[in-house]
């Protein structure tokens, strides 16, 4: 294991980056090298390696990640509280209980769309089995963390749907909006008045809901987020088709950063959330982006931000004030 100054050796020697062990040593402890500028020196992939001069380059990249995530999760949050929201709402007008079994039984019924016996009905039916195995973990999980849970377990009560939803993360969230039958997701799209000729089934909420997951945990466990490494999976072109139709920006990639801004752009508005945030959000983004230019090579900014960023900042903003 080497030593804060040997590893301010070994950056100097072997990566060629510039760095005083004078005025940057507190700034790499602050970092860390094994958490901090390991996880910077790349673009999405190891072998995609940025190639920095000198560490006040690292410090700038470390700083705009961190404050991509300031941004990110008061917007993520909203997004997330609103979405469980309408979800509750659909599930109550849809069964009339707010009992959990009867919800289970009448509106988490994803599966009788499908052919019986088909491979997309015995998927659908596993995944329905495999929510209440979830759900019943997570109370367990929250039960000696939350209050509103134990107060029903500790009277032998059944636990509302709104409680058990406040124990779901948003994975499991996602995964309890895919078991909901079509009048469920439906009910859910008409609130927030997506174009019923590209969400005819209700189905692209469920594409938002699990690609904001990841960013929101990364954002949650402080990983690296600026390059969007988090994504587990590729995001569903059907929200990349809804935001380049309704938001007229073309070729959104989900590979950037600035895909992720447009679809919470897009949700936020559907969601009646003020102009003043969403204009906000886009230009504290806007302004950290071009902060970045200023302190990067543009090689570098390009590989991160990609080369319709700006273009994209344009028509967000134009989209905002419509």
């Amino acid at each position: 294991m080497l030593t804060i100054y040997q590893l301010m050796e070994y950056l100097k020697n072997t990566h060629h980056i510039d760095i005083d062990p004078k005025s940057q040593l507190q700034s790499l402890r602050n970092i860390g090298y094994y958490h901090g500028f390991k996880g910077y020196r790349f673009v999405r992939e190891d072998a995609n390696r940025i190639m920095f001069s000198s560490f006040d380059e690292v410090v700038a990249l470390n700083d705009f990640d961190m404050r991509l995530k300031t941004i990110l999760y008061p917007a993520v949050m909203f997004i997330e509280n609103a979405l469980k929201s309408y979800a509750i709402e659909a599930l109550l007008n849809d069964c009339n209980s707010e009992n959990f079994d009867d919800i289970y039984n009448k509106s988490l019924t994803a599966y009788k769309s499908h052919k019986s016996g088909s491979s997309a009905y015995k998927n659908a039916y596993i995944r329905r089995m495999n929510l209440k195995g979830r759900i019943n973990s997570a109370l367990v999980r929250d039960y000696s963390k939350r209050s509103v849970v134990a107060h029903f377990f500790n009277n032998d009560k059944s636990i509302p749907v709104w409680a058990i939803f406040e124990t779901l993360t948003l994975g499991e969230f996602g995964m309890l909006y895919e078991c909901a039958n079509i009048k469920v997701k439906k009910y859910v799209s008409k609130i927030m008045s997506l174009p019923t000729n590209l969400d005819s089934d209700g189905m692209i909420t469920r594409s938002l809901i699990y690609a904001i997951k990841d960013l929101r945990n990364a954002i949650a466990h402080n990983n690296v987020i600026f390059d969007t490494r988090f994504k587990t999976g590729n995001v569903d072109s059907r929200l990349s088709i809804l935001l380049e139709t309704e938001m007229s920006i073309n070729n959104i990639d989900f590979k950037y950063m600035d895909a992720y801004i447009t679809a919470i752009t897009y949700f936020l508005s559907k969601m009646g959330a003020p102009e003043k945030l969403r204009k906000d959000f886009v230009e504290q983004y806007d302004s950290e982006t071009e902060g970045l230019r200023k302190k990067l090579p543009v090689n570098i900014c390009s590989k991160i931000l990609g080369t319709q960023h700006k273009s994209n900042m344009k028509l967000l903003k134009d989209f905002i004030k419509k």
